[in-house]
């Protein structure tokens, strides 16, 4: 097992054993406001939407999460298939361990063999800019072939990478590398954040690229600086350990980005809402504030570890928590979401 493949195979274990989290859900901040005369049936309400052209079942997303280790080719079936049965949308975890590791491939391919409306590729973003220009579009088309991918995922993990005793922190370069990319790939691009939130003013120069989306990934969900430093206190690496504590909470809390965002591109740029998204509810509540679509992780991972059944049962569940909301706000379909009240304590 290589160092990148080792490192996602820790990022899974830490993520199921140990505490994680921001130390607090600023989704808990975000109050719908009780509809108590909803003039609608609950087996009316449509949860469809559409979104870079395709129709999901529900504004919903399986975000990132995993592959390029051998135990993630059984995460990402099970995920596949939930996101078949539910027509949701699906991304894979970074797919640069299958470019330095080709046997790898399969576990993130996997998510081929499944009817899945939107299938999202993903890279960090530092490696578009060690690899440049040239290689960049090579490497990009290589992942988009690999799951067939409807779009492209550039991932913002300065955090992350600066906590890591091996990480990339390479950021001079990224906005015009993501601005190349934009113009050369045939596939829409999505920026996203891990965790810590975009704001105002990075939207607005990422509106200025011909970038199709944003993914705020903000914070109120896990912490990837925890992460780190469980993985440093493991290795004995005191200093970055004490880096991981130190910034633990740092971030953009979700639902402040996502009204930045929209903000700042003029609602011309669709914004998908991750970071903290633990149930139906946040995930409406994500697009009362304007998100067209919300994405899950953490909740998501153990269900796909266990299996299928339990996979298939948590989206379900999500699912049918998002349904109730809207009954529960009067909103007949997903648009009619914008027209709802909410309250915010942030």
């Amino acid at each position: 097992m290589n160092k990148t493949e080792s490192r996602k195979d820790e990022h899974v274990s830490i993520s199921l054993n140990e505490n994680i989290s921001n130390d607090h859900n600023y989704w808990d901040d975000v109050k719908l406001i009780h509809n108590a005369l909803p003039e609608i049936n609950k087996d009316e309400v449509d949860l469809s939407t559409n979104i870079f052209s395709k129709k999901l079942g529900a504004p919903i997303i399986i975000s990132a999460m995993t592959g390029g280790y051998k135990k993630a080719k059984k995460i990402n079936k099970n995920l596949a298939a939930a996101a078949d049965k539910f027509q949701l949308g699906m991304g894979v975890g970074s797919q640069r361990a299958a470019i330095e590791t080709p046997d790898l491939a399969d576990t993130y391919s996997v998510v081929k063999d499944y009817n899945i409306p939107i299938r999202l590729a993903n890279i960090g973003a530092s490696q578009i800019v060690l690899w440049g220009r040239k290689k960049s579009l090579e490497y990009a088309t290589k992942m988009i072939d690999m799951i067939d991918a409807d779009v492209f995922v550039v991932c913002l993990n300065f955090l992350q990478e600066v906590m890591q005793p091996e990480g990339e922190a390479h950021a001079k370069g990224v906005l015009d590398a993501i601005s190349n990319l934009s113009d050369d790939l045939d596939v829409p691009i999505i920026v996203k954040e891990s965790g810590a939130g975009i704001s105002y003013d990075v939207a607005e120069k990422l509106s200025k690229t011909k970038i199709a989306g944003i993914d705020v990934g903000g914070a109120g969900g896990t912490s990837f600086s925890a992460i780190e430093y469980y993985r440093s206190k493991k290795i004995g690496d005191d200093l970055h350990a004490r880096g991981g504590k130190t910034f633990w909470n740092w971030g953009i809390p979700t639902p402040t980005s996502i009204i930045d965002v929209i903000d700042a591109t003029k609602g011309k740029i669709p914004v998908i809402a991750t970071g903290g998204i633990r149930n139906g509810l946040d995930a409406a509540k994500s697009v009362v504030l304007g998100a067209k679509a919300a994405g899950v992780a953490r909740s998501v991972l153990k269900p796909a570890i266990d299996g299928e059944t339990q996979t298939i049962f948590e989206l379900e569940a999500i699912i049918k928590e998002f349904r109730a909301t809207m009954f529960l706000v009067g909103a007949k379909d997903v648009n009619g979401l914008n027209e709802v009240d909410c309250e915010i304590w942030i």
